[in-house]
């Protein structure tokens, strides 16, 4: 993606179409600029001589998703990876989907470096932002394809706790792991889950009811 020009001077024989004649410069739209008029209009003489345009500057207000995805560039790029970025805005968070080829790299082990990386977007994005903003950072289907096999995981799990009467600990997890295998066994007729330990080692206890 592009950085956009901080800046743009634009005229107009209105205020008005200064100003949209700014926004095209600045390939934004009027919620993200601050104006400032820097000359009125004028019709001058008989409307003949010495008419002035309007003119205009436009200041384009930081965009946290905007400088998270240059940040994520400036990333993948330092790594020789070669991406593409779909953002996906919904009223509850942004979610930006690398694409590409071997981005493992990218992925980590069990997705760590992904998480990490995420978390690190996150700190960018909200320092540029006045409200706050959750972006989740996929790649390549990862986390979905990550959500199938936790849940496919606690299934089994759980049938073993059934089956054996005992206790099983899984390994340590991030919080957004613990999150689905919790929300898969909730409802669960004969088991229960609870976390234990601290992070980074704080990991899921399946038990009988």
């Amino acid at each position: 993606m592009k950085k956009l020009a901080a800046t743009a001077t634009a005229s107009g024989k209105s205020v008005e179409e200064a100003i949209r004649n700014g926004l095209a410069k600045l390939g934004t739209s009027e919620d993200r600029v601050k104006v400032t008029v820097l000359e009125q209009p004028s019709k001058g003489l008989f409307g003949l001589i010495g008419v002035k345009e309007a003119k205009v500057e436009l200041e384009l207000l930081p965009d946290g998703v905007d400088e998270a995805i240059q940040f994520l560039e400036e990333v993948t790029e330092s790594m020789n990876t070669k991406v593409t970025m779909e953002r996906i805005e919904t009223q509850d968070e942004v979610r930006i989907n690398l694409n590409g080829t071997d981005l493992g790299i990218l992925i980590g082990r069990r997705g760590q470096t992904l998480d990490a990386l995420q978390y690190l977007t996150n700190i960018v994005a909200n320092r540029h932002s006045d409200r706050h903003l959750k972006i989740v950072l996929d790649a390549e289907q990862f986390r979905e394809r990550r959500r199938q096999t936790l849940e496919s995981l606690s299934e089994r799990m759980a049938s073993r706790v059934i089956r054996t009467k005992k206790d099983i600990v899984l390994e340590p997890m991030s919080s957004l792991e613990r999150k689905i295998i919790h929300a898969r066994l909730q409802s669960h007729p004969q088991v229960r889950t609870y976390s234990q330990g601290d992070e980074p080692n704080r990991c899921i206890v399946i038990a009988l009811k």
